[in-house]
């Protein structure tokens, strides 16, 4: 099992209000899995991501990544994590703003220590794509939301990570490049066994997986398997 979470919960608390985003939720993902995280707005779907990508940690509960143990690792061991076997595709795609897309596209690869004319070939090949090539040496300021979004996408994709966890990857893209970074996902899927877990609510990306996981008011309500 390469995803396992134990009867996890997350509360939010400002003051003396709580707000409860995840209530007991057990999901395993298999290696290889391409799943979708469905649910209307407020649900939980990102704060799950969130937990699995030790992002945050859980009020209870349990989160595994094989065999670690995410919630009890130091803030420092979950960015090692984060950093070797898990790419992240964020709803504010948090690109640097003084880099290029190319250089916003190796930067996990350079952290990693990647020699510069490997890091900057595999970032290419990603921006390639996702029909990016041709804006690499654009900054984020230059770029529109959705081109924005597409090297937010080949950050997380040159890095080949074992698990990407996508928050609503497809939204700001138009019909045409939206299928277009699917069927990349897919490609990679299949061809590089890389597994997908998405927080969505596009049809288009419920469509294609192949697996579907609801939540409502941060509980599991149901599942889909294709």
């Amino acid at each position: 099992m390469l995803v396992r979470t134990q009867n996890l919960a997350k509360i939010y608390r400002q003051g003396k209000v709580e707000t409860p985003a995840l209530r007991g939720v057990d999901l395993a993902v298999e290696a290889g899995e391409f799943t979708a995280v469905a649910g209307p707005s407020g649900s939980g779907k990102s704060t799950l991501l969130h937990l699995i990508g030790g992002l945050d940690l859980p009020s209870e509960g349990e989160v595994w990544l094989e065999a670690t143990r995410v919630d009890r690792l130091s803030r420092a061991e979950r960015a090692r994590l984060r950093l070797y076997k898990i790419g992240f595709v964020f709803q504010a795609y948090n690109l640097i703003p003084v880099l290029t897309a190319l250089e916003n596209a190796a930067f996990v690869l350079e952290l990693r220590g990647m020699p510069p004319r490997e890091r900057n070939r595999r970032a290419h090949e990603a921006l390639q794509a996702l029909g990016m090539a041709e804006l690499a040496n654009r900054r984020p300021s230059e770029l529109s939301g959705g081109q924005q979004q597409r090297v937010a996408v080949a950050r997380a994709l040159a890095a080949r990570p074992r698990l990407v966890l996508a928050d609503e990857p497809t939204a700001n893209l138009d019909k045409k490049t939206g299928l277009r970074l699917i069927e990349t996902m897919r490609r990679l899927n299949r061809e590089a066994g890389m597994t997908f877990v998405f927080a969505t609510h596009d049809p288009r990306l419920l469509e294609h997986a192949r697996r579907v996981v609801w939540l409502e008011d941060g509980r599991v309500v149901g599942e889909e398997r294709r």
